[in-house]
């Protein structure tokens, strides 16, 4: 079997947006074995009963400090989106509709849309103006992420991480290893050359 590197991500994650560019500047001949696995943080920590940052004045004021040093440290354009948190259902849902060859660019489209261009990725606006840099049909978009087994997919792979103990994103899983957060990649990526 293939070694893989799991990462575990939602876009409206600033620290899921970090690893990702980090790792993108370490891969660069895409050397490395990536499976981007979509989940929609809100539900993982409803499931787990964990009162995420956003909601804690004093960890959400640390938490866009650390994110604004970590980018800064790594030379990573970052804006704190000012619409944060926000609801990334429908792109979350997207990721799992769109066809294989476009996920790369839709990735990283509404990364930067959200934590490098500061726009508000639940706006349907916005989400248009995605799908057209991306290429893809809007009303075929629309229509897809409606669809009950699209819901339930993104609803199941929700679940199924939290059943392997994952609460938080990023997470990155490497030889059924469990490393979360975004400081932890160089610690995945050796386990991943091991």
């Amino acid at each position: 079997m293939t070694k893989c590197l799991n990462f575990y991500f939602d876009f409206i994650s600033p620290y899921s947006f970090l690893a990702y560019k980090k790792l993108n500047a370490l891969d660069k001949e895409n050397k490395i074995n990536i499976k981007y696995k979509p989940i929609l943080l809100g539900g993982l920590h409803n499931l787990g009963g964990i009162t995420p940052p956003a909601f804690n004045k004093s960890k959400l004021k640390n938490m866009k400090s650390d994110c604004e040093l970590i980018a800064l440290k790594n030379n990573i354009e970052f804006i704190w989106n000012i619409k944060f948190p926000i609801n990334s259902l429908y792109l979350m849902r997207g990721y799992l509709i769109i066809n294989e060859s476009l996920k790369k660019k839709f990735f990283e489209i509404c990364f930067d849309a959200y934590w490098k261009d500061n726009l508000d990725i639940s706006d349907k606006e916005i989400i248009e103006m995605i799908l057209n840099k991306v290429g893809l049909n809007k009303n075929e978009f629309f229509n897809k992420i409606q669809d009950k087994n699209v819901k339930d997919l993104l609803k199941n792979l929700t679940n199924s991480a939290f059943e392997d103990d994952i609460f938080g994103a990023p997470t990155f899983v490497v030889n059924d290893k469990i490393f979360w957060g975004q400081d932890r990649l160089d610690y995945a990526l050796d386990e991943y050359r091991s």
